[in-house]
């Protein structure tokens, strides 16, 4: 009983396997490798039995031992070990009785010849040529389209396309699908016959050349005649049997072919894919295109299987039986990128950031799906007795704790001035509960937008752009330092007095840009002085936002991610038209590409020193403990800040959120 592609079992008695299309492209890949090498050992013991007959027929007066030679081939069957063996039990045995047979009859007449000519030589002279030919061509067919199809793809991925050239190419792309599915069928099916037909080859030579024998040794002839006539009966019935199974499988194929081939083309285009993104999957398989270096400047690409096994991402190379590991996914983070005329492009990078490798999908649900995936196992949920309820149930808390906007004017409809009540929780030795630290429905900025007018005061004719390395003519400051940061979010909060606000802020900005595929920032420098903090843009060098020193009312890294940090900023609110205004908090969200303690304790020593200049004698003992910068101008720091300087004029980074 064997499987063929898409196929009921077939009729039969024995198990025998069968290619057939699976659901991974890699388990088909792998079944076709085992077929060809089964091919490849067929005809190569098929090219050495047919010596051996043509050898019998050709040399009458070696005939012992070209009999004998002939006999030991027939039991080497049983030797080849062929990978697809099963159900071959019989074929063995039958041939180790042809073997026996053959060594006896170890002498010939010149009347044998003609009669060895039509049934022993001949028809395994036609399998060779036939079937074994047909598989030889019909494997270089599909060949070929695989490389047609590669190409078509490749160009139907790219970008700044017209509209016609695209429709053509996705014409093209399903044509050429088409094509090789076809051809990968009509492939399939004959590498599946050949296992029906080696049978046959192999045992109706042997069969002609034995009732040869037995016709024309006419002395003994009843005596050879009980030793063989059920033997050959049993032969031949055999044969039939396998060459009605081969009948009956053929037409099932055949029909199947026309069922799998009656389908839309628009089966074959991509980007067609109605279902929705599943962003809690812990496990994704298929193809992606690896972009790898092959020079100094230049680049390659290369369309390879991947997938995830626990929290590793793993490669299968074509041609191998197994994938091996590629990057461990634990902590590590993903983001979309922009790389070069290429669109779906994400890039995973390890917890070290040593390693990296940039890939592409084939879809827009491919390329969603993929970057949700890692993010998941990047946060080692498959480790959890249920993992895949514990993605669904993050991703519901997610969604449900969060309503991101992209600006804060954008208000939900009848709450236009969250409540700032504060973050007294109901009980007080409790800790505070999320909706106590921020409103239910705040709106999230994810980008600091500079407006053009105050673009336009920073850059009109005598004014000055912002030197986050040096002294200012207008605010001489003890201290400036400058960090290299990623805005991830701000928000308005309840409060300014509490670190807890500051990690409910990280995680619904963090929650809301993973939800709804916000990959992307840009790259800015944090100056912290003893008077004010201040975000610059690293390449014009103009000042974003900036805030005075004490209207920081608290700041905190994150517990678990160093590199996340954030601070919580007063200010005042005038819309109920009080004149000295309602305290309003609000927190800001970073990524830095050094530790976020480093940039609170810049801050926590800003504040000591703003707090020191109120009185000279603190202020010069402070400055007597610290070290400064040989004009003793500034506080001189931990050395790696100048390695941030050094990054001044960077192209923009992605964030890993």
């Amino acid at each position: 009983m064997g499987v063929f592609i898409c196929c009921a079992a077939p009729v039969g008695a024995h198990t025998q396997a069968f290619l057939y299309l699976h659901s991974f492209p890699a388990v088909t890949r792998s079944l076709l490798s085992v077929f060809e090498e089964d091919a490849g050992m067929l005809t190569d013991y098929t090219n050495k039995l047919l010596q051996s007959m043509q050898r019998v027929f050709g040399a009458q007066s070696e005939m012992g031992l070209a009999t004998e030679q002939l006999s030991q081939q027939l039991l080497d069957y049983e030797k080849k070990n062929f990978a697809l063996g099963k159900g071959d039990e019989e074929v063995i045995a039958t041939l180790q009785h042809f073997a026996k047979t053959v060594g006896e009859l170890n002498s010939l007449h010149s009347e044998l010849a003609n009669q060895m000519a039509d049934s022993m030589v001949f028809p395994l002279i036609q399998f060779r040529e036939k079937d074994l030919t047909e598989i030889s061509t019909l494997k270089e067919i599909y060949e070929c389209g695989e490389h047609v199809i590669m190409s078509a793809l490749f160009q139907n991925v790219k970008t700044q396309l017209t509209v016609q050239l695209k429709v053509d190419l996705v014409k093209e792309v399903a044509y050429t699908r088409r094509k090789q599915h076809s051809a990968s069928l009509q492939y399939y099916c004959a590498l599946n016959a050949l296992q029906y037909r080696k049978r046959v080859a192999m045992l109706e030579p042997m069969l002609g050349f034995t009732q040869a024998q037995v016709g024309f040794f006419k002395k003994g002839i009843e005596l050879v005649s009980k030793k063989m006539d059920s033997f050959l009966s049993a032969v031949s019935k055999m044969t039939q049997n396998i060459q009605a199974q081969l009948d009956s499988e053929a037409e099932t194929m055949r029909a199947s072919q026309r069922e799998l081939l009656s389908v839309e083309d628009t089966v074959y285009m991509p980007d067609k894919d109605s279902d929705s993104v599943n962003r809690t999957l812990i496990q994704k398989a298929g193809y992606l295109n690896i972009r790898n270096k092959t020079g100094l400047v230049t680049t390659a690409w290369d369309r390879l299987y991947f997938f995830t096994q626990g929290g590793n991402l793993m490669c299968q190379p074509r041609g191998a039986v197994a994938g091996g590991m590629v990057l461990d996914l634990d902590n590590s983070s993903v983001m979309a990128v922009d790389c070069e005329d290429r669109r779906y492009c994400f890039q995973i990078t390890s917890p070290s950031g040593k390693t990296s490798m940039i890939l592409q999908a084939e879809s827009k649900k491919e390329y969603e799906e993929w970057i949700c995936t890692v993010n998941n196992i990047s946060r080692q949920i498959y480790l959890t007795d249920n993992p895949e309820a514990v993605a669904i149930r993050l991703n519901q808390t997610a969604i449900q704790a969060v309503t991101p906007i992209t600006s804060f004017e954008k208000r939900q409809e009848g709450d236009p001035n969250p409540d700032r009540s504060g973050c007294a929780s109901q009980n007080p030795g409790a800790a505070p509960e999320p909706e106590d630290l921020i409103a239910p429905g705040t709106p999230i900025q994810f980008d600091i937008m500079l407006p053009a007018s105050e673009f336009q005061d920073q850059n009109r004719a005598g004014g000055r752009r912002t030197n986050p390395f040096g002294e200012t003519d207008d605010d001489y400051s003890l201290l400036q330092q400058v960090f290299a940061v990623r805005f991830q979010g701000s928000m308005a909060v309840r409060c300014g007095n509490n670190q807890e606000v500051i990690y409910e802020a990280m995680r619904q900005v963090l929650a809301a840009r993973a939800i709804h595929n916000i990959f992307k920032t840009t790259e800015s420098h944090l100056m912290v002085t003893s008077s004010s903090l201040r975000l610059i843009d690293p390449q014009t060098q103009v000042t974003r936002i900036s805030f005075m020193l004490d209207e920081v009312s608290q700041f905190a890294a994150h517990q678990e991610n160093g590199r996340l940090m954030g601070f919580v900023v007063e200010g005042r609110d005038w819309s109920d038209g009080d004149e000295e205004g309602e305290p309003a908090f609000s927190a800001f969200i970073f990524e830095s590409s050094t530790e976020g303690e480093k940039i609170c304790y810049t801050i926590n020593l800003a504040k000591e020193i703003a707090e020191a200049k109120k009185d000279p004698e603190a202020l010069a003992q402070l400055m007597k403990n610290m070290p400064l910068t040989n004009d003793g101008k500034f506080l001189l720091l931990e050395p790696e800040t100048g390695d941030t300087a050094d990054r001044v004029g960077q192209e923009d980074l992605e964030s890993e959120a």
